[in-house]
Order: C-alpha cells, then sequence, then structure tokens
C-alpha cells in the first residue's frame, strides 16, 4: 500500500551507518508502518501492516548475515 502524510517525524534506525543508504519509518501510525527513502523524502512512500513489519523486523533480527 502506499502511504502519503505531509505532516510526519520520521526517523532512522539506531544502527544506521549515517552512509545516506537508509530507510526512516514513521511512528504511531495507526495500525501501519510508513517507510521511505532517507535520500528522497519527498519520494514515494509505503505503509505496511503492523504484523507485517513486525515478521518483517523479527527476520532480520533473526539472519545470521549469511548472504542469500
Amino acid at each position: 500500500m502506499q502511504y502519503e502524510a505531509t505532516e510526519s517525524v520520521w526517523r532512522r534506525s539506531s544502527y544506521s551507518s549515517g552512509n545516506g543508504q537508509c530507510v526512516e519509518v514513521r511512528d504511531n501510525a495507526p495500525g501501519a508502518v510508513p517507510v521511505r527513502d532517507s535520500k528522497n523524502p519527498g519520494g514515494p512512500r509505503l505503509a505496511f501492516g503492523s504484523g507485517a513489519w513486525t515478521s518483517f523486523v523479527a527476520a532480520l533480527r533473526a539472519d545470521d548475515g549469511s548472504e542469500v
């Protein structure tokens, strides 16, 4: 789903290395987690359902670091 928000507070992960290759997320969006490209904050935004985002983050945390 695409997400349109004009007035939002976006944040980057505390694990971001600051190299400009980041995504930003917005907290407190009811039932969704909006995501955007930090290099293009005015560009398209996506929103993922809360359950899908939780599963995604859990998979990242469980990753053993091997390449797919």
